[in-house]
């Protein structure tokens, strides 16, 4: 069990989300990040679509108590354990009675924290993401709170064996596995924010002023930014001529401009169909580089093919392949 000390900025409990109902109007919601979850996840034994903490920007403080093998992936929000820094992307086991802490953002917004086993919330929807404005999933539907228990279940057979290879060779609260993941895979950390995107249906509809201007300028993400959407300040867009556009669809990075002619990027708890036009999709492969940007950040908007963005995802995929087979080796070995 994990008792919340303090809850930070806001800490929720969140899954790959809840897929499958979008079509009777429920939300998604799950992850911000998708790819710093499954590896935390995967470090720790887990599978990937265990419920892990999303942590966004100020991190809380949480009391272990019990031992418990961990892992923190995303962004580097300066996790300490006992006053000693802890590295990201690796497994860590803590030792009962430790204080986990997080400090000022160093580089990213959202940070996930794994524990083998898994933590214990119920299922809603076949999922265990937070909904905020619904007050469903998680942690009795809402952010954590000073004084929340939060429980983890027993790590599995491949867990315990790097629980117990790590046992025996500590001599502090915690340690850490000397291995970790290929930079190739997580290079999405950097400072870059370019973000490339796929052609929206409506991007004919603007002015060749405002499709070359969303190219070519910077677009900074506001303070009103949050997890159903980023709203982002820049030149304003405008259409050609006025189009009433019909609700349709939506999805995780589709960008719409409304009649201020600021966009808008759809996040993890977007709505479920929208009504305005529509200027480009983000592509899968950037979205954990989208979820890492805080206010402040300038984006900048790159257009590439449908096909260039499925060899990307097919690239990115066969890297996290490589990857889970690694762990599983590594975890199988029960050690370095």
């Amino acid at each position: 069990m994990i008792s919340v000390i303090k809850p930070g900025l806001l800490t929720t409990i969140q899954d790959l989300g809840r897929s499958g109902y979008q079509k009777f109007g429920v939300v998604a919601s799950g992850v911000m990040d998708p790819l710093a979850h499954r590896i935390a996840n995967l470090l720790v034994g887990n599978d990937e679509n265990a419920a892990t903490m999303e942590i966004t920007l100020l991190g809380p403080t949480l009391l272990f108590h019990k031992d418990a093998l961990i892992a923190i992936c995303g962004a580097d929000l300066s996790p300490t354990i006992n006053g000693k820094p802890i590295r990201l992307w690796r497994t860590v086991f803590v030792k009962s009675g430790s204080m986990l802490k997080f400090g000022r953002a160093v580089k990213g917004c959202r940070a996930y924290l794994s524990v083998a086993g898994g933590f214990l919330v119920p299922t809603v929807m076949n999922s265990k993401s937070t909904y905020l404005r619904s007050k469903i999933g998680g942690f009795f539907g809402r952010a954590f709170q000073a004084g929340d228990k939060i429980p983890f279940g027993s790590p599995s057979k491949r867990s315990q064996k790097m629980i117990t290879f790590l046992m025996e060779r500590i001599t502090d609260d915690f340690i850490e596995n000397k291995w970790t993941i290929s930079l190739d895979l997580i290079s999405y950390q950097n400072n870059s924010k370019k973000i490339r995107i796929l052609r929206g249906r409506h991007c004919d509809l603007f002015t060749e002023e405002s499709k070359e201007i969303f190219f070519k300028e910077c677009f900074e993400v506001t303070p009103q930014s949050d997890r159903m959407g980023y709203r982002l300040n820049g030149p304003k867009l405008v259409l050609s001529n006025y189009t009433e556009i019909i609700s349709e669809a939506v999805t995780f990075g589709t960008i719409q401009v409304p009649a201020d002619g600021n966009p808008i990027i759809l996040m993890a708890d977007r709505q479920t169909t929208g009504g305005y036009p529509i200027i480009g999709q983000v592509i899968t492969v950037d979205l954990p580089l989208l979820a890492q940007a805080k206010p402040g950040d300038c984006l900048h908007f790159e257009e590439i093919s449908l096909e260039e963005a499925h060899v990307l995802y097919l690239n990115r995929e066969r890297k996290v392949r490589i990857m889970k087979q690694g762990i599983a080796f590594k975890f199988n070995e029960g050690g370095d």
